[in-house]
């Protein structure tokens, strides 16, 4: 039995579907059983589905029962009300281990973040580079992948600008000079590395950093962005000294805000690899990331966009008419 925690997150619900299509048991950690039964009813009735809270040890004991290894996936990159950094990334982490090892489970996957460290000076890279410490100091069988910033069809990074560009009719905000670096990641890639881990004990106490095809910068991507959606703006360049104060503001407005002042400090981080294990160790062709492989941003609407940034994702809008409708 394969433990994922976060499994109806972004990467989360991308592996456990690779993972049953593998023919491997599957026990599927969520916060919300109603959103987690909406993006992975495909295959529910092939998965075990359990409620867990990473902040409340008590909650993960009984899941680690029977458990061969673990996946630990969950990890905010945007705080909201306790949900800080600290209790999530960092806290929640310690608390996945601790019960791993109370239960006898050896194996221990962990995705920690490219450019995490215990001694960054941003909070976000601070949280996962302790909890990462924590892991490899833990006695387990432990592996650890760092993704760059991770790229498809529900992604938080891309589909933001892709979402803002919907909002924004004639221009669009360049952060800064646009330089910052990036090299985004496909899901899918990132996944298969998980799934690769799982069952090969020479990954057995390795960080592995994992990257796309090619570094871009800011403005490159939102150039790609734009191309994706057979659409064009003039970009205009705004220093991030003007932009943190109306950051701040949407961080007040929006309960599920594009982006916040925490996020925008990392853009002085470059979020590139040195050594792309997807390449070098797993011997896997990073899906690029091109306007073809983007053509899904063109499905977005305006409607779905301000939803979303007001805090009603489709999938909890579409819970909401299942509540609905049982009433």
């Amino acid at each position: 039995m394969i433990l994922v925690t976060g499994a109806s997150g972004y990467v989360g619900n991308n592996l456990v579907r690779r993972l049953v299509e593998l023919g491997k048991p599957v026990r599927a950690m969520v916060g919300n059983l109603d959103k987690a039964l909406v993006r992975l009813g495909d295959v529910e009735p092939k998965i075990e589905i359990v409620k867990g809270d990473v902040t409340r040890p008590e909650t993960l004991v009984e899941w680690m029962q029977g458990v061969e290894a673990v996946i630990h996936l969950v990890a905010i990159s945007m705080e909201k009300g306790k949900r800080t950094y600290e209790a999530i990334n960092t806290q929640g982490t310690i608390n996945v281990v601790d019960a791993a090892k109370a239960a006898g489970v050896r194996r221990f996957i962990n995705m920690c973040q490219n450019g995490a460290s215990a001694n960054s000076p941003y909070r976000f890279l601070r949280s996962k580079g302790v909890a990462q410490e924590y892991v490899a100091q833990s006695g387990l069988d432990w592996t650890a992948t760092r993704p760059t910033v991770i790229w498809g069809p529900q992604d938080e990074f891309a589909n933001v600008q892709a979402r803002l560009i919907k909002l924004t009719p004639i221009a669009f905000p360049i952060v800064g000079d646009g330089k910052a670096q990036f090299q985004p990641v496909y899901v899918g890639d990132v996944v298969e590395v998980l799934v690769s881990c799982v069952d090969d004990p020479s990954t057995i106490g390795h960080e592995y950093e994992l990257g796309g095809p090619e570094v871009l910068t800011y403005e490159e991507i939102v150039d790609r962005v734009l191309k994706a959606l057979h659409t064009s703006r003039i970009k205009v360049h705004v220093p991030v000294g003007l932009l943190r104060p109306l950051v701040a503001i949407m961080q007040a407005v929006f309960p599920n805000p594009p982006v916040t002042t925490s996020l925008l400090d990392l853009l002085a981080v470059p979020n590139v690899v040195a050594e792309n294990a997807l390449v070098t160790r797993f011997n896997i062709t990073p899906k690029p990331f091109t306007p073809d492989n983007l053509s899904y941003m063109r499905d977005f609407s305006l409607t779905t966009t301000l939803g979303k940034f007001f805090g009603r994702s489709l999938e909890e809008e579409k819970v909401r008419r299942a509540a609905m409708h049982k009433h």
